[in-house]
């Protein structure tokens, strides 16, 4: 029986605005499995950012329980869920969110720097992973050296470096041409291929179509989870990931 990494029970999010309360996210019960590969949909203000934002510990729930690898972060504090963020959780955004005046190497190693594992084994950690995606040859370069999908790769080995339980994407092809968009998409099957566990957040069927299990919302609450019965596979070249 696989391992539930995801344990979520009847989670709510609610806002006070003016005299109305909104329910962004009202009553989400599901589970996820090690090495599943999920994606999260729904129409804008269906709740799929909130939801992303509580998984990824980075807001609370008004009501409800989260349990991330059998710890019950719904209870946590700011700080703790600050150090759940960065041990178990490895995030890629949209927007990259690379710093900009500094090369690869150094974009990578910084989770690194917060687990506080000293210089030379994280040089040698952030070098592996650029590695495996791909960008062995571009440690030295900064970000504005980079294409759009190079710079992405960067923002997954970032991710990746801490050897995450999850990976969370949210858009992670939203600010790339169709062509580099399906480069990263092949990435992730690698990753998914790899023993990866992987939610991704998206509005495009197309690349939702590239997961395992579709979890659609509306109105803040589950309206479709279901298994992908044909994924979009890519064709996988798996030495990149057996460095």
């Amino acid at each position: 029986m696989a391992k539930k990494v995801i344990e979520i029970k009847n989670l709510s999010k609610h806002y006070q605005m003016g005299q109305t309360l909104v329910k962004a996210l009202d009553g989400v019960s599901f589970d996820v499995e090690e090495n599943e590969y999920i994606a999260i949909m729904g129409p804008s203000g269906s709740g799929k950012s909130t939801l992303m934002n509580l998984i990824g510990c980075l807001d609370t729930p008004t009501t409800g329980e989260y349990i991330l690898n059998s710890q019950r972060v719904s209870e946590l504090d700011d700080s703790e869920l600050a150090q759940i963020r960065n041990r178990e959780i490895g995030f890629v955004f949209q927007t990259f969110n690379l710093l900009p005046r500094t090369d690869c190497l150094s974009n990578v190693e910084l989770p690194l720097i917060y687990s506080g594992i000293k210089s030379s084994v994280r040089k040698d950690k952030a070098t592996q992973t650029l590695t495996k995606v791909g960008l062995g040859d571009r440690l030295d370069h900064k970000p504005n050296e980079l294409s759009g999908g190079q710079r992405q790769r960067v923002a997954i080995a970032r991710a990746l470096v801490n050897d995450p339980s999850i990976l969370l994407a949210d858009e992670p092809t939203g600010n790339l041409d169709t062509k580099t968009g399906e480069e990263i998409m092949l990435l992730f099957e690698e990753l998914h291929r790899a023993g990866n566990t992987i939610i991704l957040v998206t509005h495009e069927n197309d690349i939702a179509n590239h997961a395992r299990r579709i979890v659609r919302l509306r109105d803040g609450k589950i309206e479709i989870d279901q298994k992908v019965a044909n994924p979009t596979l890519a064709n996988v070249d798996t030495h990149l990931l057996e460095v």
